[in-house]
């Protein structure tokens, strides 16, 4: 179980270094099922494993200059606030609660990164060089825009035990206009701010097992640098394609474990599952054929 543990945990690694989130959407699971933790001991637990990974994992991604400092301190700083009243408030919300919300989010999210970008939002645009990256941010979200952003972001992120890297990636590549290149690297710090005010909130009604969660921090630290260094090889379209297959799967797999099994044998579900599996396929069709060139 031990080596099981480690190597999921590098995965969690893997997943914030290249899509700058899945970390926590990983590890809650990992913990729960793995290593046998309560929801709410291991919703805890993974906001100090996701925040530190995500400091390792930021460094590289900073030093190769795909990082908006001025955008994602602003969102971070109003998620943090967020951030820590989601985490008080976890503490009087059941632990199934939790899960199934968790995954329902998942599920809306890969949604919003599944669909085509418009024009101008976040597009498959080249990832700047290091010279342009030093260049100062121009054209923004506005101030409203990143505060009401945050603090939305922030409350989840305390509540559910999510770093917020399946919601903050999309709000920057698809609100806020960024690359995907970007919006993973600039994502790394937000999440770092909104663990650590989460866990704050989380910390005055759990005790967190700091064996493992050192244990797994580690791991996912060493798979946080393989992840970062891999980021800027991969096109933006194929990011962002990763990110939202990937959260649709975990989505899936917390709420079969979840809900009861006289839900998965109603003909509704599987007919609202019919139509989402549907509607996906043909949007992903779709968009490709939009992309493929038109010969006369």
């Amino acid at each position: 179980m031990t080596v099981l543990l480690v190597a999921a945990s590098l995965l969690i690694g893997v997943s914030l270094g290249v899509l700058g989130g899945g970390g926590s959407i990983l590890t809650v699971p990992i913990l729960v099922y793995l290593a046998g933790q309560g929801t709410k001991e291991a919703i805890a637990s993974s906001l100090f494993v996701v925040g530190v990974t995500s400091l390792a994992a930021l460094v590289p991604h900073a030093w190769a200059r795909r990082v908006r400092w001025r955008t994602g301190l602003l969102f971070g700083a109003f998620s943090m606030a967020g951030a820590y009243g989601g985490g008080r408030l976890a503490e009087y919300v059941p632990g199934p609660v939790l899960l199934v919300g968790f995954a329902l989010m998942m599920l809306a999210t890969a949604v919003a990164m599944l669909r085509r970008p418009r024009h101008g939002h976040g597009q498959d645009r080249p990832e700047p060089d290091r010279a342009e990256g030093d260049r100062p941010e121009k054209g923004g979200p506005a101030l409203a825009g990143i505060s009401a952003r945050g603090l939305a972001v922030g409350a989840v992120t305390g509540l559910v035990g999510s770093g917020g890297g399946f919601l903050v990636v999309p709000a920057l590549a698809v609100l806020g206009g960024l690359p995907m290149g970007l919006a993973v690297g600039t994502s790394l710090l937000v999440i770092a701010m909104n663990s650590f005010a989460g866990l704050a909130g989380h910390l005055t009604g759990v005790t967190i097992d700091w064996g493992l969660a050192l244990t797994v921090t580690a791991a996912a630290v060493i798979g946080s640098t393989a992840g970062a260094r891999l980021a800027g090889r991969i096109p933006q379209h194929t990011l962002r394609a990763a990110f939202g297959w990937f959260v649709v799967v975990m989505g899936v797999l917390v709420l079969a474990q979840q809900l009861p099994a006289a839900v998965w044998t109603h003909p509704a579900t599987w007919a609202v599952l019919g139509a989402g599996v549907g509607s996906g396929t043909t949007a992903v069709i779709a968009s490709r054929a939009r992309r493929a060139p038109q010969h006369p």
